[in-house]
């Protein structure tokens, strides 16, 4: 099943990384496929345990049949409340796979491939309410300005964004056709397809808020971690990476880590590897998606 979902990047570094105790309790706050769940499942004994959070309904469907295994249908923003109504004050380690799963970009309905022609959706959770047409249609021109240049790198981001407004004032833009012909002054020459992945990237990270969420993560990590416990990230752009590294390296998200009344940084984690971990030529060749992986390991202090 989770072959088809999605193919998990650096398993093995991942899973070294969480340090298995065979009796202690792991978190998987980005299931999927359930790739990792599983992996992790096969370290532990039978007085292990495993919680693995998901908000995507068709995640749900990958639900392993394991009494060591509970799923929590929920953002992973929402990992510590979840955590206490389990019963769990304190885990030994936690993983975070921060890509999106190929099974979601291989979903045409979903709106988060640039090869399928379909409505703009980009939801993680389809409960949720803003969509990426949302935001093409009601944001103010400011606003698509800044999510195109900050969220996508995209270097025409305010050009794109006055064609973006002066499009919808005549039609909606509903469809991938509709945003192809929107940005089409814009879209590079043999660059398309960079440019449109980075376009979405910036449409999917706004609509589910996924920076918030990350940083919103990264602070509770830290509560919930027993002494010794590990957190394990795995991101895919530099806008993930970057806050995933300064926390690990100073406790904070942005900025210098405090420090006590003799000069000492306290911060609740240190670093166990120097520098991310990247997939080898091996994995390179056997999985293109690898190639933007970089993997950080923190450990509770």
């Amino acid at each position: 099943m989770e072959t088809d979902y999605h193919v998990p990047v650096l398993l093995k570094e991942c899973i070294d990384g969480l340090n298995i105790k065979p009796d202690g309790v792991y978190v998987d706050v980005t299931f999927g496929g359930g790739g990792h769940s599983r992996a992790i499942l096969q370290k532990l004994g039978k007085n292990g345990t495993l919680i693995a959070f998901d908000q995507d309904p068709d995640a749900q469907r990958n639900k392993i049949d394991d009494p060591r295994f509970l799923f929590v249908d929920q953002n992973f923003a929402f990992l510590k409340n979840n955590l206490r109504l389990l019963g769990y004050k304190q885990v030994d380690g936690i993983l975070a796979d921060l890509g999106v799963s190929s099974h979601q970009f291989n979903e045409p309905e979903r709106g988060f491939s640039t090869r399928f022609e379909s409505s703009l959706d980009m939801r993680m959770d389809k409960q949720g309410k803003l969509t990426a047409a949302d935001v093409l249609n009601t944001y103010p021109e400011e606003k698509l300005h800044r999510i195109f240049g900050i969220y996508g790198e995209v270097k025409n981001a305010k050009s794109l964004a006055r064609s973006v407004v002066t499009f919808r004032a005549n039609q909606p833009i509903v469809t991938l056709a509709d945003f192809k012909q929107a940005a089409a002054a814009h879209i590079p020459k043999g660059k398309e397809n960079k440019y449109m992945a980075q376009v979405f990237q910036a449409l999917r990270i706004e609509v589910n808020a996924e920076i918030d969420v990350l940083e919103s993560f990264l602070l509770q990590s830290a509560e919930v971690l027993h002494t010794g416990g590990r957190l394990v990230v795995m991101s895919y752009h530099s806008l993930e990476d970057r806050p995933v590294k300064n926390f690990i390296a100073k406790g904070k998200i942005r900025g210098e880590a405090d420090k006590d009344f003799f000069g000492n940084e306290e911060k609740p984690l240190k670093a166990v590897t120097r520098k991310a971990i990247i997939a080898d030529e091996e994995e390179l060749e056997k999985n293109s998606r690898a190639r933007s992986a970089k993997l950080r390991i923190g450990e509770k202090l």
